[in-house]
């Protein structure tokens, strides 16, 4: 018995051991980084696609990017990011050399955005959108605006804050998480006649099912429908006052869900923030007032397909 409780003694010692080792291995390494890869693409701007750009980085980027002093996407300190996550700073894409984009390629600003990687290796963790199912002239369209005279990107020299990742972030990121694969072939825009493919698309390069599924640690990026409770809500975004804010159920669960609102009732709650006369969105999310209502009716129509999910979310108050 003294045999096998030694035995025992030193197998344990021997796992606490490697453990003890690779906490220390990913703790002091941090975020990993890997090789990167030429993308040979330069992008064509012309008015429209400075435009439609604009479109999807005010609803996609700006959010996280813009900085409340300078009012341009110079990065600021991201208060709805869970604390689990560490202290997270967006960065500068503004159009400046050193602390923004300015010497950015167009082809590593897609491979970043493609698949997670920056210029210099670095992955940068979930807390960053990417965009692997989003088509190519949408892509090309958000890098058209960023090189574009709109005075939110014009070149700032405003320094960047490096994030302060915790050790659950450096663990994601080295088990979980890992860069996605550039798309092998062209994606093209949806179908806008058809208003279920047009949500579709919209509900999951906006990003929606990122913050209304069950949590960030389970979403998925590339086949977004597999994240954990997918549109179900629970999620646990903060406020600016760091306070957790339950999001939604989205599915269309009668009770629950949105399964009894109208097509009026989402629009004006998605576009506009109201509900019969009250706030309808809480920071972090903010009224979508780029989307067309079209646009939003379509979100509806998708969100009416997915799978009912019975989770009564409770509501933030404050």
């Amino acid at each position: 018995m003294k045999k096998l409780l030694k035995i025992l003694g030193i197998l344990l010692s021997i796992i606490v051991g490697f453990g003890l080792i690779g906490f220390l291995f990913i703790q002091f390494r941090g975020i990993p980084s890997y090789e990167t890869q030429t993308i040979d693409h330069r992008v064509v701007s012309t008015p429209a696609s400075i435009e439609r750009g604009k479109k999807l980085a005010m609803m996609l980027c700006a959010n996280c990017h813009r900085n409340p002093e300078t009012g341009k996407l110079t990065g600021t300190l991201m208060l709805d990011a869970p604390k689990e996550f560490g202290t997270i700073y967006s960065q500068n894409i503004s159009q400046d050399s050193t602390f923004g984009i300015g010497n950015w390629t167009d082809g590593e600003l897609i491979y970043l955005l493609r698949t997670g990687i920056k210029k210099n290796g670095e992955y940068a963790p979930p807390y960053m959108s990417k965009l692997p199912t989003m088509a190519d002239a949408d892509v090309d369209a958000i890098i058209s605006f960023l090189r574009s005279d709109d005075p939110v990107v014009v070149a700032d020299a405003t320094i960047d804050h490096p994030c302060e990742p915790s050790f659950l972030s450096k663990f994601l990121s080295t088990v979980a998480f890992k860069p996605l694969p550039m798309p092998k072939q062209k994606i093209e825009l949806p179908d806008t006649t058809d208003p279920i493919a047009l949500g579709k698309y919209l509900a999951q390069n906006l990003d929606c099912y990122a913050c209304h599924s069950a949590d960030f640690k389970t979403m998925n990026n590339l086949n977004p429908e597999l994240s954990e409770g997918y549109f179900g809500g629970g999620n646990k975004p903060l406020n600016r006052e760091g306070q957790v804010i339950l999001t939604p159920n989205l599915t269309p669960d009668v009770v629950t869900g949105i399964g009894s609102w109208s097509t009026e009732q989402f629009i004006k709650a998605v576009k506009y923030g109201s509900k019969e006369g009250e706030y309808a969105l809480r920071y972090p999310m903010t009224p979508y007032i780029y989307l067309t209502d079209d646009e939003a009716y379509a979100i509806l129509q998708y969100l009416k397909t997915i799978p009912p999910i019975k989770n009564k979310v409770v509501r933030s108050t404050f």
